[in-house]
């Protein structure tokens, strides 16, 4: 999370004139009408501060004196031929600062896009006037039910099974946890000994992605079954027609069928292309889509088992692949979200880049209370942000402790996150525009 934070802000702050030295009687009176650079820029945590942590009040109108314009000019303030208005940079300042001044001597205060660090420990003693957020998200149609704690580490998968009150979660921390959705209680924990890679539901089973093996769970006979075959982690798993398909850390893709009569997994193919592990799987029109470590994604049809087209516009690693109406979505560490559309001839080309300032980690596409698309997207900067679809006009945040690697969609406009500290948030959406809750 971007937390207000003073980590290596301190030197810094010293070399301005900030530290402890007390101000003479020549120029304490000169330094106490200087309003905090540190501040302005929303990162002063001495309390008490020799500077103002307030704006000075504007000069009377046709009135100025030298005087004023060494202040203005000492505070980082240009004259008004160079002022940047809202959202100035002083060079040392965050970007996500937004201040704005309105009127002669009206200061208004706009919150940075920073959770306050305070404020999560319980202890900010602002309130309603911290410049910083009291709350996970900002935007309006969605708010925050409830948090699920337990997990200790990354959370790498949330499957919520059509039908069921239950909700799964698997961690990097070995686990995988039971929650009854009514309660929103941890009924029970699976200690599976080994990082979770991903976890996903299909029918009466639960399937868990590890290193060197697929565990199978039938939900309903508490029958459980081990697929061997994975070299190192499983990152990825999807079904497609009648196969379950696994990406791998070596950069195969295996396949197993399922045999009704033996009730069991029975090892079906093993797709060969991926130089490096192969991260995300998605199956849509026909097809299975791959996205991998080399950069690539690669095209597989589902009748064949053969590689149709290999995408190579990536210049990172392949986080995550959705299908949108008739579109494949990719996103990367690149900091791109790419949209493939389909050319004459069937193969893939990209027909719009969308930028992000930090890498992409995860895609989901999903309906707000309007029935409107929203495109989820999780970025390296510990935020989620949504998107209008197709238009990518952002219209919401939500904001972790840590990076999100799992989303998961609910029914009822119910929507999941996990997080790198192991938090699980469970969102709705609402028709009428409300305030974010924290």
């Amino acid at each position: 999370m971007d937390f207000d934070s003073n980590g290596g802000n301190k030197r810094v702050f010293n070399r301005l004139g900030g530290g402890p030295t007390r101000p003479s009687p020549q120029t304490g009176s000169r330094q106490q009408q200087q309003v905090c650079y540190h501040w302005r820029s929303g990162r002063c945590y001495r309390n008490p501060c020799q500077f103002l942590h307030r704006e000075l009040p504007g000069p009377d109108p046709g009135h100025t004196t030298n005087n004023n314009k060494r202040i203005a000019d000492e505070s980082g303030f240009a004259g008004p031929s160079h002022r940047r208005g809202p959202g100035f940079n002083n060079g040392n300042s965050n970007n996500n600062n937004t201040w704005g001044r309105f009127g002669g001597n009206r200061t208004v205060l706009t919150k940075t896009e920073k959770v306050c660090r305070y404020w999560v420990d319980g202890s900010c003693s602002h309130g309603d006037k911290c410049r910083f957020l009291h709350c996970w998200s900002k935007g309006d149609g969605f708010a925050l039910l409830t948090q699920l704690d337990g997990h200790e580490k990354l959370v790498s998968g949330i499957a919520l099974p059509a039908g069921s009150d239950k909700l799964y979660t698997g961690s990097k921390d070995g686990t995988v946890r039971v929650w009854d959705c009514a309660s929103g209680q941890c009924t029970s924990v699976l200690n599976v000994g080994a990082e979770v890679g991903c976890v996903i539901s299909e029918g009466p089973w639960l399937l868990v992605g590890m290193p060197n093996l697929v565990k199978a769970w039938n939900m309903e006979t508490n029958v459980d079954q081990s697929l061997s075959g994975p070299v190192g982690q499983v990152y990825s798993l999807v079904v497609g027609t009648d196969l379950l398909f696994a990406g791998t850390q070596d950069g195969s893709i295996l396949a197993w069928r399922y045999n009704a009569a033996t009730n069991c997994f029975e090892p079906a193919a093993s797709l060969m292309g991926h130089t490096l592990a192969v991260v995300t799987l998605y199956v849509g029109a026909n097809r299975l889509y791959s996205g991998s470590m080399d950069k690539s994604i690669k095209v597989w049809s589902l009748e064949n088992l053969q590689c149709l087209q290999t995408l190579t516009d990536h210049t990172s690693v392949v986080m995550s692949l959705i299908c949108w109406d008739q579109f494949l979505l990719s996103c990367s560490l690149d900091n791109t979200v790419k949209i493939w559309a389909a050319v004459e001839g069937g193969n893939l080309e990209v027909t719009y880049t969308h930028k992000e300032e930090h890498g992409v980690l995860a895609l989901c596409g999903v309906h707000d209370a309007e029935a409107k698309p929203v495109l989820l997207c999780s970025c390296n900067d510990n935020t989620l942000r949504l998107y209008d679809l197709p238009s990518f006009t952002e219209r919401g945040k939500i904001f972790a402790k840590q990076e999100i690697r799992s989303i998961q969609i609910g029914p009822g406009g119910i929507f999941f996150t996990g997080d790198g500290t192991g938090q699980v948030k469970v969102w709705k959406w609402s028709t009428a525009p409300a305030a974010a809750m924290s």
